[in-house]
């Protein structure tokens, strides 16, 4: 992939930006969404920065989204009550409704900071390392409940 071909909030936060892996995640018989992971020289390291762009398939609610992210969350290990609420509510308030064709982008600054963009677009962040270790260990972390897709992104 060249480098003109890596979206710009990813090559702005990204020093060196080259895509390491993606795949097609599919739930049942239904494609969701394309993941596209990025990071410097192709080298993934959760503690330098990185982005993940998932490129929906389908019509979400972004409710139904946040609500799976924290689900997801949940499964890593203990999370309190306090903490599920605030990050449910975070990330409702951050994640439109998507159709067919927009784009998602998660970009980890650093070990604390979370930005997110839709379509290109700075939406908001989250300063919380707890939670920007979480979120993308939804997808990459050794607990994440999709091992063979987490292959993928991680280009196995």
């Amino acid at each position: 992939m060249a480098d003109d071909d890596i979206p710009i909030e990813v090559r702005q936060h990204v020093p060196n930006a080259s895509l390491v892996g993606e795949g097609m995640f599919t739930f049942y018989f239904w494609d969701v969404y394309r993941a596209s992971l990025y990071a410097p020289n192709r080298n993934y390291d959760h503690a330098k920065p990185f982005a993940l762009r998932l490129t929906y398939q389908r019509e979400l609610e972004g409710k139904k989204i946040a609500q799976r992210s924290i689900d997801e969350m949940k499964k890593q290990g203990s999370l309190s009550n306090d903490v599920a609420e605030t990050w449910l509510s975070k990330m409702e308030s951050i994640f439109p409704d998507v159709s067919e064709g927009d784009v998602l982008t998660g970009i980890a600054i650093n070990k604390e900071e979370t930005q997110f963009y839709f379509n290109g677009e700075y939406i908001d962040a989250v300063q919380d390392s707890d939670f920007t270790s979480r979120f993308f260990d939804i997808w990459l972390g050794n607990k994440t409940s999709e091992p063979k897709f987490r292959k993928l992104l991680l280009g196995n």
